[in-house]
């Protein structure tokens, strides 16, 4: 059963960011060197190592029309064609969304390293036949395999992250979350970084992480949760921007469904690499 009792909500990509007069992030939380009230800081340029990895995957809704954006990272692969990304960032209402498409190293309208269209989508089966609710928050996690163009996408951005499963229960201290937070104050769509330590927030399923040093904003699903130059989680929900004192919810990378789904989809890149 969830243990987290206060209200949660899904970054909503499309969402403005209402500015508040308190700080989210109460200063003796924040650990990022010069982080905002939400924990955030720019990340300095050149992007390098996991930051060239990160970038930007939007798409639209194919009922509302809406545009959608969230963060992703590229997942290290023997295909090297796949990105990974939070599952409500790919289904909105179970309709998958339409004209995919991944910007890594994405940096203020500009995607020095490519565009690159979606093929497939993978998204653990919950997500398909289920409406939205706080049970899904620990299967939060999907990917995204890009078509190949000249090269494949590591051979592009760099060797992808390896992913670190961890068991549920599991605390990770130093963690570093990268996202493009959007709205007020925020308004040239930059990557941010964010130092956390993170705690376990539910008693079933795969668990999830909980970190009360940064407060992700809208924009800053899916992105990575980094730990020792691997990838721990993603962002997938946090706390209502009034919270006085945030906090962001992780979908883990643990247990079988996640390894299984990752082998699915390298396996389906590899047999027919579509491009």
């Amino acid at each position: 059963m969830l243990r987290l009792v206060l209200s949660l909500v899904l970054l909503d990509p499309t969402a403005v960011v209402a500015e508040v007069s308190q700080r989210n992030i109460p200063v003796p939380r924040v650990l990022t060197p010069n982080g905002d009230r939400l924990g955030y800081a720019p990340v300095p340029r050149p992007f390098t190592g996991a930051r060239r990895l990160t970038g930007v995957l939007v798409g639209r809704d194919p009922v509302t029309r809406r545009d959608v954006m969230c963060g992703g990272t590229v997942i290290g692969s023997r295909s090297r064609s796949l990105v990974l990304t939070a599952a409500h960032c790919l289904y909105n209402q179970g309709r998958v969304l339409e004209h995919l498409a991944f910007l890594p190293g994405y940096d203020r309208g500009r995607p020095p390293l490519g565009v690159w269209p979606v093929a497939r989508t993978w998204v653990p089966s919950r997500w398909r036949n289920r409406p939205y609710s706080a049970d899904l928050l620990p299967y939060d996690v999907g990917l995204v395999g890009v078509l190949r163009q000249r090269r494949p996408l590591e051979d592009v951005t760099g060797r992808g992250l390896r992913p670190l499963p961890t068991a549920r229960g599991t605390e990770l201290r130093g963690l570093e979350l990268l996202g493009y937070p959007a709205g007020k104050g925020y308004p040239a769509l930059r990557l941010h970084r964010c130092l956390g330590d993170a705690v376990e927030g539910v008693s079933e399923g795969p668990g999830l992480l909980v970190t009360r040093n940064c407060h992700a904003a809208a924009g800053g699903s899916g992105g990575p949760a980094l730990y020792g130059g691997s990838i721990a989680g993603v962002v997938s929900s946090s706390s209502p921007l009034s919270d006085e004192k945030g906090y962001t919810v992780l979908a883990r990378l643990g247990g079988r469904p996640f390894e299984r789904m990752l082998a699915r989809a390298d396996r389906a890149m590899r047999v027919k690499p579509p491009g």
